[in-house]
């Protein structure tokens, strides 16, 4: 088995966003929200070490500044709201995928034979999910990973990654919306209000 690792953000400060401490234990998750340019994914990116940002982030007892950018982002994986594909066909980018995680999410095997054009967003959204999952990270940065998806395929999808997430001991942070989602997945929920990250209400336990 291996070793979970809580996900721990030090001053982590970026753009107007006073200085954040948190702490995410494995296999829990934490959602984020706030208004339209409050900061939600800037912080994520800071987060994964994708913009430059002061304070530290670590995954256990290992600083994200002791590992070269790509090492730290294979280990917390940044999923963002529009995923980026660079090969022709979805097989090309899905060759670790299990079969029971493609079905899971609503697809049949087929799936990677199908060229990435032909993906409408709510499908992309899905397999980039999958595609994140099957590296097997350490801890995961979802931004608003259900947005393009109605209601019955979101609940799909948050069943799917729970299970996941509690199985692998991921810690999580979640950018979300909608408040009945909050209450569904979350073990804490924070709100960016203003230039400060503020605890909610408390959600339900993962």
């Amino acid at each position: 088995m291996p070793t979970h690792h809580s996900l721990r953000l030090e001053r982590l400060a970026i753009g107007e966003l006073a200085s954040v401490d948190l702490e995410i234990a494995p296999g829990k998750i934490v959602c984020l929200s706030g208004t339209s340019g409050s900061g939600k994914s800037r912080l994520l990116r800071a987060v994964a070490d994708l913009e430059p940002h002061g304070g530290e982030t670590w995954l256990g007892d290992v600083a994200q500044e002791s590992l070269p950018a790509h090492e730290w982002r294979a280990r917390v994986m940044l999923v963002p709201a529009e995923s980026h594909w660079w090969a022709d066909s979805v097989g090309e980018h899905l060759a670790d995928a299990d079969a029971a995680d493609i079905e899971a999410l609503g697809f049949t095997t087929e799936v990677l034979d199908w060229q990435v054009s032909r993906l409408s967003s709510g499908e992309k959204q899905r397999l980039a999910l999958l595609r994140a999952i099957s590296r097997e990270p350490a801890a995961l940065l979802l931004d608003e990973p259900t947005a393009n998806l109605d209601d019955t395929t979101t609940r799909r999808v948050e069943d799917w990654l729970l299970t996941r997430v509690r199985d692998r001991g991921w810690p999580v942070v979640w950018v979300a919306h909608d408040p009945a989602q909050i209450e569904r997945v979350a073990r804490r929920h924070l709100r960016i209000q203003g230039h400060r990250l503020e605890e909610e209400g408390q959600g339900a336990w993962v």
